[in-house]
């Protein structure tokens, strides 16, 4: 398998056309913007953020697949967990992809989000699968 057909797993692939986190977040207590100017991929990362944990999420926007199903991906990962362990996840994923976190067992916890892992071995989509980490971090910073 050659690094292109690695990155597009059915994982990446199921996750880029998932439309169940596409939507805009009535109940949001916080939205971000985000935008990877290499590509023109964008998105409105929309949180509900109470009583210190990110209670659902949801997003809107355009971008190639690897963007969608690594936003859709992180949206999966992130509803439920505190904004400590919110903040701990988005920055162990920004670790994997700058390949500073290498380590299976410490990558486990990023669930499916390990499946954009080989996005490493090509740099042009790199800013691809870190648009919604990115734009998480800046969101999370904010509250």
């Amino acid at each position: 398998m050659n690094d292109l057909e690695a990155i597009y797993t059915e994982v990446i692939t199921e996750h880029s056309r998932c439309q169940e986190n596409k939507h805009p977040l009535t109940c949001a207590t916080c939205c971000q913007k985000g935008h990877n100017p290499s590509c023109g991929d964008e998105i409105t990362l929309e949180l509900q953020v109470e009583e210190g944990k990110v209670k659902d999420a949801a997003f809107t926007g355009a971008g190639c697949a690897i963007s969608q199903a690594s936003t859709d991906i992180m949206i999966d990962l992130m509803r439920g967990k505190s904004v400590e362990e919110a903040k701990g996840l988005t920055e162990k994923f920004i670790g994997m992809i700058k390949r500073e976190i290498t380590d299976e067992e410490e990558l486990e916890d990023l669930d499916e989000a390990i499946a954009l892992k080989n996005i490493a071995n090509m740099p042009a989509r790199v800013k691809c699968a870190l648009l919604a980490w990115r734009t998480m971090r800046e969101a999370l910073e904010h509250k």
